[in-house]
């Protein structure tokens, strides 16, 4: 029986990681591979392409809420499936868009697919693996990020060989076709399953955890709220900006990927890697140095010159980058629990949604716009941003011990510390 549980909890997470490829790949590649494009055949700025990402993260904001409540009443496979479904077809109706309002559309349901399949993949990782949820939750998050890095190079060459319609074809089916047939193996475990694998439970609450009124009533909750925005801010904004910060140095576009490949690399490859040293030193040290150093190197690249320093930097607000996606959802849920995780981490991503976009790919490209390319004062703000991302992850902390109350069959809980609004 144990054996059968250890091999369901790996097909999950395989699952969980084929189902997150296609979405991954698409918000963090095709804004700074196809801003060019579209810029051109719309007639359009740098700060309209910019606006993509807004439109993403906004249908992140919105529905990453939704999608955690939706999980609880659908399950995850038919979640997922949704998601699935979203992501492959609005992918292959990009050939029929006539104006950067489609792209805007195709933009907000891209972010609304990878909501409804993110939710379920990272839900289900860390609840088969509950003492790893860092790593889990980091190889999740890795294969979220570094799809970028595989497509992007990829991407270059097909244009070679394909037109823009073509390859919006063939990648949109293959979204649709991985995730529906990875949909039915995401699953979440029996109660006494999670209760018995893996090692004696450690921690210090209930996985029943808080709901969500409780989590909005503590400080724990708006630190990382904050930490979503401006970090968030911070990181995606480089998506959009790596490959015109190269073309404005002079870089050919074969060039100027680089950087935007360094920058998935970095953001893939520390995911796992930074899940797996918040399980040994602690969540919030791992996230604060991470975003000083992110901090440093927007400050640096400006005033650097060469295309292998700037692809290192790229590669350093990366790691901050992949290390906010895959650090936060274990400290969410040490903070509050597994039982609501998904509406909460929904919350959590209002601050990634709705203020992240804005400050970051939009307002750095009206920037841009208007300074005739000043890239040192948009990478300075957007370090800045780091910074205060690291203080204030560092007051990140459990609101106190969490112990079921005498009615805890009804899925009641209780602070044994008072939260900040009581």
């Amino acid at each position: 029986m144990e054996l059968d549980q250890r091999v369901m909890g790996r097909r999950v997470l395989i699952a969980s990681c084929v189902a997150i490829f296609w979405p991954g790949g698409f918000i963090f590649s095709l804004p700074g591979l196809l801003g060019p494009h579209w810029q051109q055949t719309f007639l359009v700025g740098k700060g309209a392409v910019g606006q993509t990402l807004f439109f993403v993260l906004a249908a992140v904001g919105l529905f990453m809420f939704l999608a955690g409540r939706w999980q609880e009443k659908i399950g995850p496979a038919w979640l997922m499936a949704i998601g699935a479904i979203l992501c492959g077809a609005s992918t292959m109706a990009l050939r029929y868009g006539s104006s950067i309002n489609h792209i805007y559309v195709w933009s907000f349901l891209i972010g609304v697919s990878s909501a409804c399949i993110y939710i379920p993949a990272l839900t289900a990782a860390q609840q088969w693996y509950p003492h790893k949820r860092g790593l889990v939750s980091g190889l999740v998050n890795f294969v979220f990020a570094f799809s970028a890095a595989l497509i992007s190079p990829i991407f270059v060459q097909l244009l070679n060989y394909l037109t823009y319609n073509e390859i919006a074809f063939v990648l949109g089916l293959m979204a649709l076709v991985c995730g529906l047939a990875a949909a039915p193996f995401i699953r979440f475990p029996e109660a006494e399953a999670s209760i018995t694998r893996d090692t004696p439970q450690t921690t210090e609450f209930s996985d029943r955890g808080l709901t969500v009124p409780q989590t909005l009533r503590t400080l724990a909750f708006w630190f990382l709220w904050m930490t979503w925005a401006l970090a968030g801010a911070a990181g995606i904004a480089m998506i959009p900006l790596s490959t015109s910060f190269g073309l404005a140095r002079g870089l050919s576009i074969n060039q100027a990927v680089l950087i935007l490949t360094a920058f998935n690399l970095a953001n893939g490859l520390s995911r796992p890697a930074s899940g797996y040293l918040s399980d040994i030193i602690g969540r919030n040290i791992t996230m604060s140095l991470a975003f000083l150093a992110g901090g440093c190197a927007y400050f640096l690249m400006p005033f650097l010159n060469g295309l292998a320093g700037w692809c290192l930097l790229a590669a350093v607000i990366g790691y901050g980058f992949g290390t906010l996606f895959a650090v936060s959802a274990p400290l969410a849920s040490d903070c509050f629990g597994l039982a609501h995780f998904g509406a909460i981490l929904g919350l959590v991503f209002t601050g990634y949604g709705f203020v992240a976009g804005p400050l970051g790919p939009w307002l750095s490209g009206l920037v841009l716009d208007s300074t005739d390319g000043n890239f040192a004062l948009v990478f300075g703000y957007l370090g800045s941003f780091y910074v205060v991302s690291a203080i204030a992850i560092w007051f990140t902390r459990p609101p106190g011990k969490i112990s079921l109350s005498p009615d805890h069959k009804k899925g009641e809980t209780h602070f044994a510390k008072r939260t900040f609004m009581d």
